[in-house]
């Protein structure tokens, strides 16, 4: 029988990941001045795809902003990655696609800054673009596409919750056996010096493009899902906030963002290309988060990965692409049920809302 359901996120299925306060729309978004843009392309029979772009508005008025990455294995493709990891910074957006449109994108990310006011004079520009293989359910090699679906999702880019699931750069991907697509979350936490704020409130917010092989696990309970047709195929991670942190230690912040990939099941495959980078919006006018407060930021980009990443599921949708191949959603009720069933489930914060 086909799954019948509405996407929901995990909080709305009553699965709570964690105790941390998130942001008001537990998103990417939470961090001020970060907006987030969907093209998605479905053309026939053949294409799932599309391009996701998360734009600071702070690069408006700075050249940069200290930026670190991190690389869990590196079978894949992103664009402006050495220079990133080298000047620990990031000077455009950072758009998401799929496997052989990297390049296009790429292209495209260089025009659209170069047209900006007050770039004439520029001369070299590090766009930031990474991918997934969506082949299964997309044309892939039709590298369809364009320019224009490029400034499309950069100038639809808004503040507010993203679209979640077979969306933009989540069109066509799979992942944990069930498709996969984006997924966004947030954490909030209180910082002493160095934090954004004056009450030392500090916000993070992730966004994921899941596209990975592993077997399911919600909360730390293993769920029965279709064998994987092909190993691997990556993700890629974007962690914001307007922390004052530095290069390095956003790199760090990076690296548990990768992390938090096992929490779900992740099974880390050799043809997985696994990408975290972290970006801080903090003005620079003061000294970094002291390295004995990076505790409660390691734990909440664990936590905001671990329900960015379910969220790409649960708000997903079964879809049939590329040579009728289908990924199909997870179903919740299995999801809720497993948890009712297993010894200890609320040890993690499931809320049993009487789903069934």
């Amino acid at each position: 029988m086909e799954l019948t359901q509405a996407p929901r996120r995990a909080r709305e299925l009553g699965i709570v990941v964690g105790s941390r306060e998130t942001g008001p729309w537990n998103a990417i978004t939470d961090v001020a001045g970060v907006r987030v843009g969907h093209t998605t392309l479905v053309e026939g029979d053949d294409i799932r795809t599309g391009v996701t772009a998360i734009v600071p508005d702070q690069l408006d008025h700075r050249r940069a902003l200290p930026a670190g990455l991190f690389v869990g294995n590196g079978h894949g493709k992103m664009v402006g990655s050495t220079q990133l990891a080298e000047l620990g910074e990031i000077e455009t957006p950072a758009l998401l696609t799929a496997t052989l449109s990297t390049f296009r994108v790429a292209d495209a990310l260089v025009s659209h800054m170069l047209r900006l006011p007050g770039r004439e004079s520029v001369q070299s520009v590090n766009p930031i673009v990474a991918e997934t293989n969506d082949g299964y359910l997309s044309d892939i090699r039709a590298r369809p596409i364009t320019a224009e679906h490029v400034h499309a999702a950069l100038e639809s880019a808004s503040a507010g919750l993203p679209a979640e699931g077979s969306v933009g750069a989540g069109t066509g991907t799979g992942a944990l056996g069930f498709k996969g697509g984006i997924g966004t979350a947030s954490r909030r936490f209180t910082g002493g010096t160095g934090t954004a704020s004056s009450e030392g409130a500090v916000t993070v917010g992730v966004l994921v493009q899941s596209n990975f092989s592993g077997l399911l696990r919600v909360l730390g309970v293993p769920i029965l899902g279709r064998p994987a047709e092909q190993t691997g195929n990556s993700c890629v991670i974007v962690v914001a906030t307007d922390g004052r942190f530095d290069a390095r230690q956003l790199s760090r912040l990076a690296r548990r963002a990768v992390f938090a990939m096992g929490r779900v099941g992740a099974d880390f495959a050799g043809g997985s290309g696994d990408y975290a980078i972290a970006f801080s919006t903090a003005a620079p006018d003061g000294p970094p988060l002291p390295e004995a407060e990076l505790e409660p930021a390691f734990a909440s980009v664990l936590e905001a990965v671990e329900e960015a990443l379910l969220n790409s599921l649960f708000m997903a949708t079964t879809t049939t692409g590329f040579g009728g191949h289908t990924k199909h959603a997870v179903s919740h009720e299995q999801v809720l049920r497993a948890l009712r069933e297993s010894p200890g489930r609320g040890d993690r914060g499931h809320r049993d809302r009487g789903d069934s």
